[in-house]
């Protein structure tokens, strides 16, 4: 019920227009590693809501905190409970658009690069990022590929001193899309 309750709020607020094409996935994945001297951390969400509008290029993604998976559960119990806090900062969300939007980065099929800026709020702390992707069109799906780095401190995330060197300051995120006609 969760989810359909977000995908609902996220279809609503990326555009209302009666021809707009919209595309949508609730198994988006999502993936961020740490490379620090002493540990590598590595976590995947494989239920990522995400919405594309096709007319516009205006994107939105939602990604619920617990629902990130550990190699190590006492690495995901740290996670959720000291550094995401994530009973008080349940979802990470990116409200944004394609830069120079053109329609047939989503109409036409192959490879097409493009970039993306929007704000990404994570642990309650909104920024602006800037990235470049790749959307690919086949058989009337749209998949989205894209990677870059966050900086944790830019989020409000403290990482403490005994274990400082165990978390990188900068963490690759990576997203891997595979969007489909939203039908009403």
């Amino acid at each position: 019920m969760k989810k359909l309750l977000i995908a609902l709020a996220l279809v609503s607020t990326v555009g209302t227009s009666a021809t707009a094409q919209k595309y949508f996935t609730r198994e988006g994945k999502i993936a961020f590693f740490s490379d620090a001297p002493l540990e590598k951390i590595e976590a995947h969400n494989n239920s990522a809501t995400s919405v594309l509008d096709a007319e516009s290029g205006k994107m939105e993604f939602a990604v619920l905190i617990k629902a990130f998976q550990f190699e190590k559960a006492l690495m995901q119990e740290h996670f959720n409970e000291n550094y995401m806090e994530s009973s008080e900062f349940p979802k990470a969300t990116f409200k944004g658009a394609i830069v120079d939007y053109d329609r047939e980065s989503t109409s036409k099929e192959g490879a097409h690069s493009v970039k993306v800026k929007g704000v990404l709020t994570i642990h309650g702390e909104s920024q602006d990022v800037e990235t470049e992707g790749v959307l690919t069109v086949k058989d009337g799906k749209i998949g989205a590929k894209s990677e870059f780095e966050v900086a944790v401190a830019d989020y409000g995330i403290k990482i403490p001193g005994v274990v400082v060197d165990n978390i990188a300051k900068v963490v690759k995120i990576t997203i891997d899309l595979t969007y489909e006609p939203f039908n009403k």
